[in-house]
């Protein structure tokens, strides 16, 4: 794997070139990366809601099979903490949403570790019940590969052969979010990522290399 880059560095930094690509080319280029790596593979997907992560991994899936990689897809989203955690300051707290909302540790325990024993936990918590997803766990073949997608993800120590940033600038981000309480939490996350993709623009990616 390469040089892993921080976002100041890749966002602000001057020993830094952007190359051009396509939606369809970045998914290669994930793609391509995973393919470098033998055994189990476990990828973190990472950007704001409003980049939408999800998408990207959900478009490297059948790539990744037609290599002969069997994967499984998990979203942070299925790994939020109970309610009582995380609308404990309201329903728009951007501290809480940054801290509280989202069960990492959940997603370390239940499917980054045990992925390399040959195992994964989908979902370990059900939003619109509130409740444990009660899901169980699924085999991963030795040559798998978990595509996980989520936000807030790398400033965390997450173990992962293949980390993915989606950069948005700050205009967009403000522009693209719904949820605009939710902004202040993106204030202070500076991530660490292999592939650090400038996002502005989905259609036309931009790979930051050092």
């Amino acid at each position: 794997m390469g040089h892993r880059l921080g976002g100041l560095a890749a966002t602000r930094g001057l020993a830094v070139k952007v190359r051009p690509l396509t939606f369809d080319a970045l998914v290669a280029v994930i793609v391509d990366q995973v393919s470098e790596l033998d055994g189990r593979v476990r990828v973190l997907i990472d950007g704001a809601p409003a980049a939408d992560p999800a998408k990207l991994a959900d478009a490297a899936v059948e790539p990744l099979r037609a290599l002969g990689r069997a994967v499984r897809r998990v979203s942070l989203q299925d790994f939020l903490r109970p309610a009582s955690v995380r609308l404990e300051h309201g329903r728009t707290d951007s501290y809480s949403y940054r801290h509280d909302w989202f069960d990492y540790k959940g997603l370390q325990r239940e499917v980054l570790d045990p992925a390399l024993d040959g195992r994964v936990l989908p979902s370990l918590w059900n939003a619109a019940t509130d409740r444990a997803s009660r899901a169980e766990y699924v085999a991963l073949p030795e040559n798998g590969v978990v595509l996980v997608d989520g936000t807030l993800m790398l400033d965390r120590w997450l173990p992962a052969e293949l980390t993915v940033h989606l950069w948005l600038s700050p205009g967009a981000l403000k522009r693209k979010t719904t949820e605009q309480w939710t902004l202040p939490a993106f204030d202070d996350y500076d991530p660490v990522a292999d592939l650090f993709v400038r996002y502005d623009h989905p259609e036309r990616p931009g790979l930051v290399e050092s």
